[in-house]
């Protein structure tokens, strides 16, 4: 078991916009962590203010583990990995091989329980909420770069937001609109 941690602790290491030039370099455990926190944030809006009925704790921990296969395999670029359907195939077969190779350091008594967040189900509510999570941490991440005079992230910023604003989810929407902007101000404009 102390195996599986040991790799987990690896994601410290590795470094995420490997294409780009950023200001503040990120590794794969802070930006888990980002998405952890957005994600969280959407089950609870989802919840709260929507009515929704969302398993926080399952969207928290697939959101913890969704990148534990590049441990293994390393951040391979977005443009990189969807550059067409072959390359985004083989990359997806590789990422659930490291998956099932992490898995096997767990004792069997664990295996399944942590499967559901290392493997999730993909139809699930909660994958979805962690896919575009991810995906609104990226955004933040190219308004951070922009807000200290990085344009290097500024095209990436404008796509991001359109696959965002595309999302027809109330609490993406909630999120977007409440608490996404507050990204964008300085310390003293937060007091």
């Amino acid at each position: 078991m102390y195996k599986f941690f040991a790799y987990l602790d690896r994601m410290k290491y590795i470094k995420r916009w490997s294409l780009m030039r950023s200001t503040r370099e990120e590794n794969i455990m802070e930006h888990s962590y980002s998405v952890v926190l957005i994600a969280e944030a959407l089950a609870l809006i989802k919840n709260k203010i929507f009515g929704g009925k969302v398993d926080v704790y399952k969207t928290v921990n697939i959101a913890c583990y969704h990148e534990v296969s590049e441990v293994v395999t390393g951040d391979l670029p977005t443009p990189i990995k969807y550059f067409n359907p072959e390359i985004k195939r083989a990359y997806k077969d590789l990422e659930n091989i490291a998956c099932d190779k992490l898995l096997t350091y767990l004792p069997d008594e664990l295996k399944e329980e942590y499967r559901a967040f290392v493997e999730p189900d993909t139809d699930s509510y909660e994958y979805k909420l962690v896919k575009i999570a991810d995906r609104i941490s990226a955004y933040l991440k190219c308004v951070e770069e922009l807000k200290v005079g990085n344009n290097e992230f500024k095209k990436a910023k404008k796509q991001i937001e359109k696959d965002i604003d595309g999302c027809k989810l109330l609490e993406v929407q909630y999120f977007m609109k409440n608490i996404a902007p507050t990204f964008s101000l300085t310390l003293d404009e937060l007091d």
